[in-house]
């Protein structure tokens, strides 16, 4: 076993395909998969499981992974974020990490632990709803994202998301965590 999480076997992954480890958080991932395909009527095609996203703070560097980023008309308009435990810990996080992304604000931002989900509205940080049937679906999100001015994100701005994202999700997180990649 490495890292801290308990290896139960290999399960597919809903999204690709792959042959991936099974894990009790990997469950979780994947039921969150399911539900936006079947439930919320998003295309896999919509779909980036396990996105890398860079993070840096001075000379240091690390990939973290963004569980889901989802595209509507190849723009990215929501991003997923799970871990176990507190949802409202992982706020700033996701925010930043909403931040990095692309050269623009992401719309939506979402926080779960497979049971709950707090909707954030990027641009403020709010919560705009909780539970994870309050999940945009597709045409919400269209909707929305229609709406949305997608504003840049200033290299300054993006270089302090980037050093809260290394603080949050690098940092502060398990030495035995082999799911982040530090390239220090």
């Amino acid at each position: 076993m490495e890292g801290h999480h308990l290896i139960l076997g290999e399960t597919t992954d809903f999204i690709t395909g792959e042959t991936i480890e099974d894990t009790h958080d990997e469950r979780y991932r994947q039921k969150i998969a399911r539900f936006l395909v079947t439930e919320k009527l998003y295309g896999i095609k919509d779909i980036r499981p396990r996105y890398d996203l860079l993070a840096r703070a001075g000379n240091s560097k690390a990939i973290i992974k963004v569980d889901f980023l989802i595209l509507i008309e190849k723009r990215a308009c929501m991003i997923i974020k799970y871990g176990p435990g507190s949802i409202t810990t992982r706020h700033r996080s996701a925010l930043a990490a909403s931040r990095l992304i692309a050269d623009y604000q992401i719309p939506v931002v979402v926080v779960t632990n497979g049971v709950d989900a707090d909707i954030l509205e990027g641009l403020t940080g709010k919560i705009i709803s909780t539970g994870l049937d309050a999940i945009p679906a597709k045409s919400e999100l269209v909707k929305l994202s229609a709406k949305f001015a997608f504003p840049n994100i200033t290299e300054n701005r993006a270089e302090a998301e980037s050093r809260i994202l290394y603080a949050y999700d690098v940092d502060g997180s398990c030495p035995c965590d082999n799911s982040i990649c530090r390239i220090d």
